[in-house]
């Protein structure tokens, strides 16, 4: 007896039995309940049944009560079957397959809806034409696949609670979610103390959990609250293939430039104008391609004058040659040039400070000037003497209108001047990299902790941009500008380059003092300042005449007309002009 008592225990506990649940509430409202769960969850399902059951039913009491009203109902239906054909009703629509389906969708239900009002929806053969109708337009609602993709985040939603607490995003929430062309996003709300550090530091357990390909996880902040972000899951990636070039779009420097196409079919457009701009990535990531996207938008302005530096014997500038005002192959060449720019420089703003103006205003008569140079690191590597040049124009360049173009496959700190230049540029293109730490080379320090994932990015033409207006990490894919784009676009711009002003060119033709030795200081500067401050003309002596003069260099001219304008010994004539 004992032996079946310890039996029966040890069976009891392989098959426990089951709990019978007996309900206070009747069966007929459980069953109910039951019915209505059922219909939520199935009611994208359901909706052309429950369409054509509010049809009936409207039918019925505009019969009852408002018979004569059929010809109203019959003009609302032309107008909005009209308005949903020519795109007049901005309900998110726009292939045409989906604008004709719900303008037939329209056509068929209200004239059913009028015959209904004016017959009764009894009325043979009105019950069996709405059935047939239901299933005729409900076949294209049932396989559409933005209706399966909603049904499937729906249940996304529904299940990410206990997805969170999986991938330890526990009390997080989806606030709403949009299906789009190419997969869907979400509106998230994380738990207080959470940020989007956190979410996307765990993108790949959320790949894991939503059994999504990889890589197919985005998160951006929401600009307007720390505790929320936006998760896009892309279900087909739009970069795919190739994107052709559609030819420049920008007629002026203040245009902003288009890259390509983000992830959401949106442009990526940069301004360029008074800033410089760094492209960076390794071999076979697509530079040249955005490079040459960039030549070919800024050949077809009016307002810009083109150098370029290109180190490998012009391999990659070479064919925009018709458009480039000067061209430099060799070190020597590249020195002489950027020493040039430097003249341009301070020739430009000597005349600013005469005209009391803080910038160059670009116009096709006095142009803006932008260098390209493919290739930085060679330049550091073959032509030292010309990176101080570079990076005295990287630092005084912008206002005055004469810009820096950079691009380079080695983003290493040797390469990029020890952080000095990239310190001054304001756009910054990162492409595929194959190292994470490029990622904060390229872009800036702490970039690639906040998602800007470059080194994941898995063909040609993918690229990040760091600029105004870009300041979240979206994926884009350059257009694709291919050898006879190239030669066309040349071609076709080739005449109408303008000149520089005529300011800038007698910068030019006199001898560059970028290039001559520095001046060895006099036995006495302090003695020499005041003389030249003595002989000064009414409208005083320019800066850069003060330091010829003296020979020291520009901070040490500030400090002593600073102590000598304190003391009452020099006066500011004009902006940046001085005398005794």
């Amino acid at each position: 007896m004992r032996a079946y008592g310890r039996r029966h225990r040890r069976w009891s506990r392989r098959n426990p039995q089951p709990l019978l649940f007996v309900p206070h509430e009747s069966l007929l409202r459980l069953a109910m309940t039951a019915i209505g769960r059922a219909l939520f969850r199935f009611r994208s399902e359901a909706a052309p049944i429950c369409a054509g059951l509010a049809l009936m039913a409207t039918g019925l009491l505009l019969h009852h009560s408002h018979r004569t009203s059929w010809p109203l109902v019959a003009l609302i239906t032309a107008g909005a079957t009209i308005a949903t054909g020519l795109r007049r009703i901005p309900w998110g629509i726009e292939r045409w397959t989906e604008r004709a389906y719900a303008a037939t969708s329209i056509a068929v239900g209200g004239g059913w809806l009028t015959a209904a009002t004016a017959l009764g929806s009894g009325h043979s053969p009105l019950p069996t034409v709405l059935v047939l109708a239901i299933i005729a337009l409900g076949v294209p609602w049932w396989a559409h696949r933005r209706r399966r993709a909603r049904v499937r985040v729906d249940r996304v939603i529904h299940a990410w609670p206990d997805l969170a607490d999986t991938i330890g995003l526990n009390g997080s929430r989806v606030m709403s979610a949009v299906v789009d062309t190419w997969g869907w996003r979400a509106r998230m709300k994380l738990r207080p103390g959470q940020s989007v550090a956190d979410v996307v530091a765990r993108v790949p357990a959320i790949e894991s959990a939503l059994g999504t390909r990889p890589g197919a996880v985005r998160v951006e902040q929401d600009p307007a609250h720390a505790g929320r972000c936006t998760m896009r899951v892309i279900a087909v990636d739009p970069h795919a293939g190739a994107i052709p070039w559609p030819g420049p779009t920008a007629r002026t420097l203040a245009d902003p430039i288009e890259l390509g196409v983000f992830e959401d079919a949106t442009s990526v457009r940069v301004p360029l104008l008074r800033r410089h701009a760094l492209i960076g990535g390794t071999t076979d990531s697509g530079k040249s391609g955005v490079l040459n996207v960039v030549l070919g938008n800024l050949v077809a302005c009016t307002d810009v004058v083109l150098w370029g530096i290109d180190l490998k014997g012009g391999m990659e500038l070479q064919p925009w040659a018709p458009c480039l005002a000067r061209l430099a192959t060799t070190p020597d060449e590249a020195a002489r040039l950027l020493a040039d720019a430097v003249a341009v420089l301070e020739a430009r703003a000597d005349a600013s400070s005469r005209g009391n103006s803080r910038v160059w205003e670009t116009t096709p008569d006095a142009p803006a000037l932008v260098i390209v140079i493919d290739e930085y690191a060679e330049l550091v590597d073959t032509a030292p003497d010309a990176v101080g040049h570079a990076e005295s124009v990287a630092r005084r360049g912008r206002a005055l209108a004469v810009d820096l173009l950079a691009a380079t496959q080695r983003p290493t700190q040797k390469a990029m001047g020890g952080g000095a230049l990239r310190s001054q540029m304001s756009v910054r293109v990162c492409l595929r990299v194959r190292e994470r730490r490029d990622v904060d080379l390229i872009l800036d320090k702490g970039m690639l902790t906040a998602g800007w994932h470059a080194h994941t990015l898995d063909a040609p033409g993918k690229f990040y941009v760091l600029a105004d207006g870009h300041n979240q990490p979206r994926r884009a894919r350059a257009y694709l500008v291919t050898d006879d784009h190239v030669r066309d676009t040349a071609a076709r711009y080739a005449d109408r380059r303008p000149e520089l002003d005529p300011l800038s060119q007698a910068a030019i033709d006199r001898p560059s003092r970028a290039l001559e030795p520095p001046k060895a200081p006099t036995a006495d500067p302090e003695s020499a300042l005041l003389s030249a401050l003595d002989e000064a003309p009414d409208g005083g002596l320019a800066i850069p005449e003060l330091i010829k003069a003296t020979g020291m260099r520009r901070t040490w001219i500030y400090d002593r007309l600073q102590a000598h304008a304190a003391a009452g010994r020099a006066r500011q004539v004009a902006r940046g002009r001085w005398k005794a």
